[in-house]
């Protein structure tokens, strides 16, 4: 075992504690018990070596302890803790569900297996630990908030709103959530919801360009063209380069019949992002537009080869055939 006087100098008064908490531990243990009292010491030195960042040697004592007692659940939470860290997820997820499974109502081992289910995006699994959490501890904010994401990525999106106004519920003043549940609602296309939520997260949050363009789109959906404008334009100008907003600047300026800004916008989203397919198709379909109203042949040119640019870019995009058949129907 370790000296005590050198964990005094190395260690927090919380790492103390446990120290003695489980040498107290150990003194509770009938007379016989052996070898779980050698658990518990080695338990101990395991936790002492990872504050001391002696993971390789913390891994060893823990899978001795592993061999004298295969149902001791705190070793193999912190093998998951180690190997956590050291970014090898698969092990870390299968220490965790040992834990969890010794340990059912362990709300620790649950959260952490979670969110490691979610780095590695196994969804359904990050959905299970979370619920796991949410039953253990009804009130706790993030298990809810995860339980949501994880749902929405799954495109469960029952489960994600049920989830995400329970956060909200817990907590209603998280920008995180109310932009959630904006980006859930819009998917439902309960518009008027989505604004509802994507405003609560601007007053709680500010001027977040991700919500400010969340919520112009909404408006564009629910006809409400100028305070879409007002927002992307003002996206622009915090920043310059974000092809998105001018993206969506552009079908915003061709709903409003200013088809100069429309090719305006969409040639800085195009100049932004060369990949950015749908703001090709826009800016060939304000081309086209301009194009009819002057039957000008070059503009009906330039049409038709940001159409292919489009296609060229994402050659499998919604509505693939009827753009071939419009460049078909352009082409000289």
């Amino acid at each position: 075992m370790f000296n005590i006087t050198s964990l005094i100098e190395a260690k927090t008064n919380r790492f103390i504690a446990l120290i003695l908490c489980f040498s107290l531990f150990g003194l509770l243990l009938p007379a016989g018990c052996g070898q779980k009292q050698r658990a518990v010491d080695l338990y101990v030195d395991a936790v002492v070596l990872k504050e001391l960042d002696e993971n390789e040697m913390a891994i060893e004592k823990l899978n001795s302890i592993v061999q004298l007692d295969k149902r001791f659940p705190l070793a193999y939470s912190l093998l998951g803790e180690i190997y956590e860290e050291r970014k090898d997820y698969e092990r870390s997820a299968a220490f965790y569900e040992k834990a969890t499974e010794l340990n059912p109502l362990s709300f620790e081992d649950y959260f952490n297996l979670g969110r490691v289910y979610r780095i590695m995006k196994k969804f359904g699994p990050a959905v299970r630990a979370y619920v796991r959490v949410c039953e253990i501890n009804p009130g706790h904010f993030e298990a809810h908030l995860n339980a949501a994401k994880s749902y929405y990525e799954l495109k469960d999106y029952d489960g994600a709103l049920a989830y995400g106004q329970r956060a909200e519920q817990i907590n209603p003043n998280v920008s995180e959530v109310q932009k959630l549940l904006g980006d859930i609602y819009e998917l439902r296309r309960d518009y008027e919801q989505a604004v509802r939520s994507y405003k609560r997260s601007l007053e709680i949050d500010g001027s977040n360009p991700d919500v400010m363009i969340s919520l112009a789109v909404a408006y564009i959906k629910t006809n409400r063209n100028e305070p879409a404008r007002e927002l992307l334009t003002l996206v622009t100008q915090m920043q310059p380069d974000n092809n998105i907003a001018y993206q969506h600047l552009g079908y915003c300026y061709l709903l409003l019949n200013d088809v100069d800004k429309a090719i305006e916008s969409y040639t800085r989203a195009t100049e932004i992002n060369d990949k950015d397919w749908q703001a090709f198709r826009g800016l060939g379909v304000a081309y086209m537009q301009k194009a009819l109203a002057g039957q000008d042949e070059m503009l009906k040119e330039k049409a038709v080869e940001q159409w292919r640019l489009s296609l060229a870019v994402n050659p499998n995009q919604d509505r693939r055939q009827k753009l071939i058949e419009l460049i078909r129907k352009y082409s000289k």
